[in-house]
């Protein structure tokens, strides 16, 4: 029964995350048409304009317009870029009263709470009707991932206590945020031509809800009382100091930049460099899916076998990433363009696949084992990219250009890569005085350890 109910909890987490990263791009072919209809800039709002509305063959609402608007748009274009970053914004400046809270309280309640905002923040985009309004519905949204998000791969580190299944459950949760990533523009795109700007909004509120029900029913917050003698966890700031952790969060905010900073910039460079149609740039990134699972598998059989060289997949992802990122300008149509998106996909999920239960593990032996702290400082370091991605990317290629912030973004991840190294001994480490070490060297003294050496015994 505690086997099946933590498959059930792997399954609401990954829904959670996949909720939160479609609302994060399903707005890209609906809002800056929706802006543009709401401040008379020629745009449609609704269902029933003809989709080519400027009359050249694309218009304005084609299913997978470009993730960005054109540079052209002047205050607009800063407009949709701050809306854009909002999001990640919140979600920085949250994370570490959220992971703080989450190491207190436990996992369950946070995520429910986060479901509960992600749900609000999606009622409030479909009935937006001006910009102030789509502003705190984004904003809203980071507030709601900053718990759900941490709330919720925190909950599978600790119900998935060994390995290899460990790094079985969160590659499945970074396989379903890669597929909310990469379906959303389409789903959001066909729901909006034929059905409204509402539709895609309320079809994700009403999963969010029912994904927020499917949790009450398999793990009430609070009505266990799993948490009553939950050891203290170590403060984030102590995390933070960590010289291992600190080296595994600027790997995943190093490996993030580049598909934070190419999201916003890539659809005009193919425009203007290869004369890319709508439905090219619409399509983009949607075939890095596949690579990106088939690292992530790669990655988690690699570690089931060969568990000490979690570092070296990370490094190995990072040099992926590199020298993709460095191919990106050089590429001169739509299907060469697609190689170098894909080894910077497949390059993330090693990194994010090794790295992630490596955060566990350095928890499990460094610290405490409790771990909404320590997955609130990963969640910081994707927030890092994405906030900056839509606002500051722009400027670099405009004072510097696409070539160059590719080779920058390439240069760092190949520098980055040999600092792993420090990692190289992390797996010979032996645990601390930890709740694990309490529950494995000696009977259970509380209601919490006595709960845990059952879920252990299952």
């Amino acid at each position: 029964e505690a086997r099946r109910q933590r498959r059930l909890l792997l399954v609401v987490v990954c829904v959670a995350l996949l909720l939160d990263n479609m609302l994060y791009m399903v707005i890209v072919p609906i809002i800056p048409d929706y802006i543009a209809a709401m401040r008379g800039g020629g745009g449609t709002a609704g269902p029933s304009a003809p989709a080519g509305g400027n009359g050249s063959g694309g218009g304005n609402r084609s299913l997978l317009p470009a993730r960005y608007p054109p540079a052209s748009g002047g205050n607009e274009d800063v407009q949709i870029g701050v809306l854009f970053a909002s999001k990640a914004m919140l979600q920085l400046l949250v994370n570490p009263l959220s992971g703080t809270l989450i190491d207190r309280v436990g996992y369950e309640a946070p995520l429910l709470a986060g479901l509960a905002v992600m749900f609000l923040s999606t009622a409030t985009f479909a009935f937006a009707e001006n910009y102030a309004t789509l502003f705190a519905a984004r904003s809203l949204q980071g507030l709601g991932s900053a718990f759900a998000d941490t709330a919720g791969i925190a909950l599978i580190a600790d119900r998935y206590a060994e390995e290899p299944a460990r790094s079985r459950a969160l590659g499945t949760a970074l396989a379903c945020i890669s597929f909310g990533s990469l379906a959303a523009p389409p789903f959001g795109g066909v729901l909006y031509e034929f059905a409204g700007k509402r539709v895609p909004f309320l079809v994700l509120a009403c999963v969010c809800l029912l994904d927020g029900l499917l949790l009450v029913v398999l793990a009430p917050p609070g009505g266990t009382g799993a948490r009553a003698n939950m050891p203290v966890g170590t403060p984030i700031h102590r995390l933070m100091i960590d010289p291992y952790i600190a080296v595994v969060a600027g790997a995943l905010a190093t490996c993030n930049i580049p598909l934070a900073f190419l999201e916003p910039t890539i659809a005009n460079w193919m425009k203007d460099s290869m004369g890319a149609s709508e439905w090219e740039v619409g399509l983009t990134w949607l075939p890095a899916f596949f690579p990106h699972v088939l690292g992530v598998y790669v990655t988690v059989r690699l570690a089931a076998a060969y568990p000490h060289l979690q570092w070296f997949y990370g490094a190995l992802g990072m040099a992926i990433i590199g020298a993709s990122s460095c191919l990106v300008p050089a590429c001169r149509n739509f299907g060469q363009v697609i190689i170098p998106l894909c080894g910077i996909c497949f390059g993330i999920a090693l990194v994010d696949t090794a790295l992630l239960p490596t955060l566990a593990f350095l928890v499990d032996v460094r610290h405490v084992s409790v771990y909404g702290s320590v997955y609130a400082i990963a969640d910081i370091s994707y927030s890092v990219a994405y906030a900056l991605g839509p606002i500051v990317a722009g400027q670099i290629v405009h004072t510097m250009g696409f070539a160059q912030l590719n080779l920058g973004m390439g240069l760092a991840n190949v520098l980055y890569a040999p600092v792993l190294l420090f990692l190289k001994n992390v797996c010979q480490m032996k645990p601390s005085h930890s709740e694990r070490n309490i529950l494995l060297e000696e009977g259970p003294k509380g209601l919490y350890d006595t709960i845990k050496m059952e879920e252990r015994k299952g």
